[in-house]
């Protein structure tokens, strides 16, 4: 169940839609993500009242069609199945937006069962809750003894 939020730089509705489309294929194809298990957050940003900002760290030349993918979700991949998603991100992106790769930046963020509630105020992956504690008993005496207080 991941939640993912792609930001791009003056993008229109088409180019939104085929790079939330790229993300959620490659969550599907990469790391078996039902595919009505899709919850996005897709925002353009004008270049003037919000912007993103990048520069070439690690060698990797990005311009102003730099994506930022963020995607939470629970944790388990192995990381040969991240680097898989990664690459089929990427891959889709190029191919449905014209996105190139250089331009694709994703962090994922892992988190556990417990932390999603997908409606309704329920957790609905969490395990049950415990059952309440029974209250506490206080003792009884046998009929015909007395209590002393402070024994």
């Amino acid at each position: 169940m991941p939640l993912v939020r792609i930001d791009a730089l003056k993008a229109d509705s088409e180019r939104l839609e085929a790079l939330g489309r790229a993300v959620h294929e490659a969550l599907v194809e990469t790391i078996g993500i039902p595919p009505d298990d899709r919850f996005q957050i897709l925002t353009s940003h004008d270049g003037v009242s919000g912007t993103l900002r990048h520069d070439d760290y690690l060698g990797v030349h990005r311009d102003d069609g730099i994506v930022y993918v963020s995607i939470t979700l629970r944790s388990g991949r192995t990381p040969d199945r991240k680097r898989m998603l990664y690459r089929r991100i990427a891959e889709l992106a190029h191919a449905y937006a014209g996105t190139e790769p250089r331009n694709v930046f994703i962090v994922l963020t892992e988190n556990e069962s417990i932390d999603w509630s997908l409606g309704e105020g329920a957790a609905q992956y969490a395990a049950p809750p415990d059952p309440p504690a029974p209250p506490p008993t206080t003792p009884h005496p046998e009929p015909g003894t007395r209590m002393v207080p402070g024994t």
